[in-house]
């Protein structure tokens, strides 16, 4: 079983930057591609970011593409998602997820995928 810790979020101010970072419990942090989601009220839930186990693929939506950038430290077994040029549409709860993955080079993008799930961080952004 993995756990998984957000921190990193908070209020910004538009055009401002934030870094979340996500802390796995265990061993096996190396079997999981993992997944930054968020979810803005009245919406659906949506993968804003993923990375393969390897750290060679990578996923973003297009309307983070360019301001948003997912790594992986495996030493530290953290994720993080670093958010420059944020903007008030940005503003979500944003979900760090894990997905067990035999695939070296694989990113799920549907929510469905994910087996493990941390508690959410509130990413606010003021115009």
């Amino acid at each position: 079983q993995v756990q998984l810790v957000e921190s990193g979020g908070g209020l910004v101010q538009a055009g401002g930057s934030l870094r979340l970072s996500c802390a796995a419990s265990g061993r096996t942090f190396s079997f999981y591609a993992m997944g930054w989601f968020r979810q803005a009220p009245g919406k659906e839930r949506e993968l804003a970011a993923g990375i393969s186990r390897s750290g060679g693929r990578t996923y973003y939506v297009d309307s983070v593409k360019g301001r948003f950038t997912i790594s992986r430290d495996s030493a530290k077994n953290t994720v993080y998602l670093q958010m420059n040029s944020l903007k008030p549409e940005d503003t979500a709860v944003y979900y760090c997820a894990a997905d067990l993955n035999f695939s070296l080079n694989t990113v799920a993008e549907v929510a469905r995928e994910y087996d493990y799930w941390g508690q959410g961080t509130q990413v606010t952004v003021s115009s």
